[in-house]
C-alpha cells in the first residue's frame, strides 16, 4: 500500500497534457484504483516470434487471451499475462498519444522479457475504453503480475514511466 501511495503521490503531482474523447478538457495525472477484485491465473500469453521487446497492439480477442477475461470474471479482476504489462489507451488523432508513443516503443525494447507494452486503439476498441472507462486519452494501465492494476492520465515523462514499471510492476 505504501508504494502505491508513493506512485499516486508522484502521478497527482504532476500537470500532464492529455486528450479528452469527449470535450477536449485537460486533465491531471495520476493513479486510480479498478473495480474489480485481483487475482492471477497461470495462462501463459503467446506472442509471436519477434513481438517480445515490442509494442504490442491489442483487440477485444487478444486482450481477452492476454490480458483479462472481463466477459467470464466481470467482476473479479483474473490476469491472464505471465509477466506484468503496461497497456497504452490512444488514438491517432491525439497529439499527447503520439508524445508517448516513442516513449512506449523504448520501454518496450528496455524491458524486454521483464514486461509487455500493450496499445489499445480506443477509436477502434470501444467496448475496451467503455470497459476502464476511458475518457481522456493518453491514458496507461499498469498491471502487476500479482496485485491490483493502477492508470495513469495524460502524458507522462519517460521517468515516470520507468519508476512506475520499478516500483509496481517489477516489485517481487
Amino acid at each position: 500500500m505504501k508504494k502505491i501511495t508513493m506512485v499516486s503521490l508522484l502521478f497527482a503531482g504532476l500537470m500532464i497534457v492529455s486528450c479528452s474523447n469527449t470535450n477536449g478538457n485537460k486533465a491531471v495525472s495520476g493513479l486510480s484504483d479498478p473495480q474489480p477484485e485481483v487475482q492471477t491465473a497461470s495462462a501463459v500469453p503467446d506472442l509471436p516470434e519477434g513481438e517480445e521487446g515490442k509494442v504490442i497492439m491489442l483487440t477485444k480477442a487478444t486482450f481477452i487471451k492476454k490480458v483479462w477475461n472481463y466477459e467470464k470474471n466481470p467482476d473479479q479482476w483474473v490476469y491472464e499475462g505471465d509477466k506484468p504489462c503496461i497497456i497504452d489507451f490512444y488514438a491517432d488523432w491525439c497529439k499527447p498519444c503520439k508524445m508517448v508513443a516513442p516513449i512506449m516503443d523504448q520501454l518496450a525494447a528496455e524491458y524486454k522479457g521483464k514486461i509487455y507494452v500493450y496499445k489499445i486503439d480506443t477509436q477502434v476498441e470501444r467496448e475496451l475504453a467503455q470497459v476502464f472507462n476511458v475518457t481522456s486519452i493518453p491514458r496507461v494501465l499498469f498491471v502487476p503480475k500479482n496485485g491490483e492494476p493502477q492508470m495513469s492520465v495524460g502524458a507522462l515523462p519517460k521517468p515516470t514511466f520507468v519508476q512506475a514499471i520499478n516500483e509496481v510492476l517489477l516489485v517481487h
